[in-house]
């Protein structure tokens, strides 16, 4: 629930941030002159991409939560088998265990988006966040039907 709150707050702030910028760069553009007009339209390219870059990962973030949904209703959640530290911190020889495994299993079914859904969580553990986006970005186009790039 916090992450969640957090992605919220996050939001919420980055689209304020754009209608800000976005007014400025409207400003700009009504001062009329050759440089503010060129700037007014480069300030107003910043909202556009943010707004898109929000889009694109909120879409990521429902997707894989949707999976994870789907995921526990079948009751084929990863269990939580990782040690940890002291600190509470997962133990890395710990995750290279489990990350084994899962890419073991992935390597047994490729075409399943569960054995990817339980791979991006793997990577994830072992604190590779590239590697885990892309799990998760083919699982959920698995489960999805579309092509998947290799």
């Amino acid at each position: 629930m916090r992450a969640k709150l957090t992605y919220a707050v996050t939001a919420a702030v980055l689209v304020f941030y754009f209608v800000l910028v976005g007014s400025r760069g409207v400003m700009l553009i009504q001062s009329g002159t050759v440089i503010t007009v060129t700037f007014g339209i480069a300030v107003l390219i910043l909202p556009v991409i943010g707004v898109w870059f929000l889009w694109k990962n909120t879409q990521f973030v429902r997707n894989a939560n949707r999976l994870a949904a789907l995921l526990d209703a079948e009751g084929g959640l990863p269990v939580d088998e990782l040690r940890r530290t002291a600190g509470g911190r997962i133990d890395r020889d710990s995750a290279d265990e489990v990350f084994a495994k899962r890419k073991a299993e992935t390597e047994a079914a490729p075409d399943d988006w569960r054995s990817w859904f339980r791979l991006a969580v793997a990577y994830h553990d072992a604190r590779d966040t590239p590697r885990a986006r892309k799990a998760m970005q083919r699982a959920i186009a698995l489960h999805d039907g579309r092509p998947v790039q290799a």
